[in-house]
């Protein structure tokens, strides 16, 4: 997919309503029991620097419907960096937690072997 179609912000500094669904609906794929990043993401979609609006997505996410499991969306280090953006901060380890990821000191435990790549599994 071409990267000027991926615009993150319009003319008149609006977020792109476009990128934000290709994200929910990125998101929407990633199997329960597994954790991407925000990078990972972004790149799947074109535009490899755009993470922080793919958080900005994730942090938008929750009055979205279908909804959008933003649980499951990490920084790149396994670290809930999103929590503060929940209802409250532990709800995003506990919705983890519900699908058997275990969380440490606010990182996902086992990551990698955790972590759902959207470029390889959807054959971006």
């Amino acid at each position: 997919m071409p990267a000027q179609k991926l615009n993150t912000v319009t003319p008149s500094g609006k977020r792109d309503e476009n990128f934000f669904e290709l994200v929910f609906d990125m998101v929407r794929q990633i199997p329960k029991g597994k954790v991407t990043s925000y990078g990972a993401i972004a790149a799947a979609l074109g535009a490899k620097s755009s993470a922080r609006m793919v958080g900005w997505a994730m942090n938008s996410s929750h009055a979205v419907n279908p909804k959008v499991p933003a649980h499951r969306v990490v920084n790149r280090n396994g670290y809930l960096t999103g929590k503060l953006h929940f209802a409250y901060p532990e709800q995003m380890q506990e919705l983890l937690e519900k699908e058997g990821i275990m969380v440490e000191n606010d990182k996902v435990v086992e990551f990698d072997k955790l972590f759902w790549n959207p470029a390889t599994a959807l054959e971006l």
